[in-house]
């Protein structure tokens, strides 16, 4: 090993500490297990730190999450959050049966009424089959919707009959044709299935916002090439926008061929906003065509669970609370609000995040990093490399093996459980009758040591119609 090291040219650190130098590369390779079990605090982990993560495991396993001898937080620092709590408390959240929302406005013929937390875009191919059996199994216990990524219908998110939000990403897996161009013929026939409850058009997503979606060759096995109508063992590149259409106008058109296809069920589009004038754009095309779509997935620049490029996921797409909250004004700045729903995705771990969202202008949100830990996950970050550890973020079937579906699968669905009664009890205790009656003006944030605001000062509420004006 000595004369190796000092006879390579590649590391100057081996040549002049041969052997011994080689353990800079050993401590480097576990730098992230020291910082994250050894170093790191409670609240400091990144990008999820250890009490949200805790909280997920403790609400899956169905154990104690509860918290002692107060927060961690420090309710003193500026971008402090609390939700203002009532002496008046109804008893509605001891209610058995969550409330639902309904998504589909007057031209859709088959309405969904969905959780009002369900799981957000994550593919087969970016998750292990067994990843995917547990997460469509769990959704299936729980009556909560799982959204298929755009990597297509496989057949483990078929297989325990869980509602299923089918993406449609640029490059059509799925339902492609042999130049990788949308085909309606493909797509009607999955659009159709009972299983499919909506049909999400993907045209950004937070990881990554303006770049495709990224599959390394290590995980694009000759299944999931079948699957998604590709090349096995190559690197699937998404486009970075889509060729069905070209401008707003030709997107309505889109998704109104999409809402005819599937037989009238829920379409819409999942985007991280960019620039405010080409959403502006796009609701003043509903107006002109009269066509507008159910809802709209509002994803955070935080980034989720695809592997992007730093660029992108650090610096480019607007993060969600400021995307949600334009996107909600915008619509109801146009009039179009009544009949369209917003889902927001990014980052929602607990009940505070449900009502923070609530709050900000949401109808309902998805969760996906959440549901990985659910799953077992334990932000290995090695979804990229095709070796997670978990078996969750992974094609290598020896890994995958170790992911039991049943147990999962009851993990996915006690979180789901768990979290929506946090979110009803907040609810409650802010003396709120209906989730529906959250306004901005029930949160909080520090905005400097002396000095607080409410969320309805920090983005004021615009009145109805008033751009038409």
């Amino acid at each position: 090993m000595g004369i190796i090291d000092i006879t390579q040219k590649k590391h100057a650190i081996r040549r002049n500490f041969p052997v011994l130098g080689r353990m800079r590369y050993l401590l480097e390779a576990i730098r992230p297990e020291i910082m994250q079990y050894f170093v790191e605090t409670d609240t400091q982990g990144r990008p999820i730190n250890r009490i949200f993560r805790t909280l997920v495991y403790q609400r899956s396993k169905k154990v104690n999450d509860t918290t002692p001898f107060g927060t961690q937080a420090d309710v003193y620092r500026a971008g402090y959050e609390w939700m203002d709590h009532s002496m008046y408390v109804p008893n509605t959240y001891k209610n058995h049966e969550f409330p639902k929302v309904r998504v589909g406005g007057k031209t859709c013929l088959k309405p969904y009424d969905a959780s009002l937390l369900n799981i957000s875009a994550m593919s087969f191919g970016s998750l292990s089959k067994n990843a995917i059996l547990a997460l469509n199994k769990g959704a299936k216990i729980g009556g909560f919707a799982h959204n298929t990524g755009e990597g297509g219908l496989s057949p483990y998110h078929k297989e325990h009959r869980g509602d299923l939000i089918w993406q449609i990403g640029t490059a059509y897996f799925g339902c492609r044709n042999d130049e990788g161009n949308f085909c309606p013929n493909s797509f009607k026939i999955g659009a159709q299935l009972q299983q499919v409850k909506m049909i999400e058009i993907k045209l950004s997503q937070g990881a990554k916002p303006g770049h495709g979606g990224v599959l390394p060759a290590i995980k694009n096995t000759k299944e999931i090439a079948e699957i998604r109508h590709v090349k096995p063992h190559t690197d699937i590149l998404s486009p970075p926008s889509h060729s069905a259409f070209t401008n707003p106008i030709e997107m309505m058109n889109f998704i109104k061929q999409l809402r005819d296809l599937s037989g009238g069920k829920p379409i819409g589009f999942k985007l991280c906003v960019g620039k405010k004038e080409e959403f502006i754009d796009v609701c003043k095309a509903m107006i002109t065509t009269g066509i507008k779509p159910d809802f709209i997935s509002v994803d955070g620049g935080e980034g989720g669970t695809g592997a992007a490029p730093v660029e992108f996921s650090n610096s480019i797409g607007m993060p969600l609370r400021e995307g949600l909250v334009f996107v909600h004004d915008t619509l109801v700045g146009y009039n179009l609000k009544d009949e369209i729903k917003i889902i927001a995705s990014g980052k929602i771990f607990s009940g505070f995040h449900m009502v923070r969202a609530k709050a900000l202008g949401a109808d309902l949100c998805n969760s996906a990093r959440a549901m990985m830990l659910s799953l077992g996950c334990i932000q290995a970050r090695e979804c990229n490399v095709n070796t997670c550890p978990t078996g969750i973020a992974t094609q290598n079937k020896s890994l995958s093996k170790g992911l039991v579906v049943k147990e999962k699968a009851q993990r996915v669905a006690n979180y789901h459980e768990a979290t929506i009664h946090s979110f009803l009890e907040m609810i409650a205790a802010a003396g709120l009758k209906n989730h529906d009656e959250i306004e901005r003006k029930h949160v909080n944030r520090r905005v400097g040591m002396h000095s607080i605001a409410k969320y309805n000062e920090i983005y004021p509420v615009i009145e109805k119609g008033i751009y038409l004006k």
